[in-house]
């Protein structure tokens, strides 16, 4: 099975691709290595994040998760756009999960879990990986959650 037609079958969609606001490049592929550059929880093709704030303040564990998600779909698409098409990818092999974080709120590794369960349901067994969960004060935008991703791939 095709992995767009694995996320068909998990009922998902990839957002469209979006270009980096600064310098910087979405994706670098370098000697069978994506590399995908952080990606924020965005609303589809909207503006808009899912949900800004911190977790354990002004965004609970819930939402927070549903963020982590919305990050992957946005990693996912640009990856796609990098390299063609997902079925390229050999392998998810690290993903990198900033939290915004209240001061005692210490779920972070729930949090980014949400983002490591949706690459496992789409990539199989090919989806797991190495992970960090880290809190942080702030992020960009107000987002409660950024996510990179390392991918080998053809």
């Amino acid at each position: 099975m095709t992995i767009r037609k694995r996320l068909e079958a998990l009922q998902l969609s990839l957002p469209v691709p979006r270009k980096p606001a600064f310098s910087y490049q979405a994706v670098v592929v370098d000697q069978g290595l994506a590399w995908v550059s952080g990606q924020l929880p965005w609303q589809g093709d909207s503006m808009d994040l899912v949900h800004t704030g911190c977790l354990g303040a002004a965004v609970d564990l819930d939402s927070g998760m549903a963020c982590a998600r919305a990050c992957v779909l946005n990693g996912l698409s640009v990856l796609e756009d990098a390299l063609g098409d997902l079925d390229q990818v050999q392998r998810v092999i690290k993903v990198v999960g900033f939290v915004a974080s209240a001061p005692s709120f210490s779920d972070q590794p729930a949090v980014i879990d949400a983002a490591s369960g949706l690459l496992i349901d789409v990539f199989g067994e090919l989806g797991r990986h190495a992970r960090s969960a880290v809190g942080v004060a702030a992020l960009p935008r107000g987002a409660p959650v950024e996510i990179e991703l390392v991918v080998r791939c053809n």
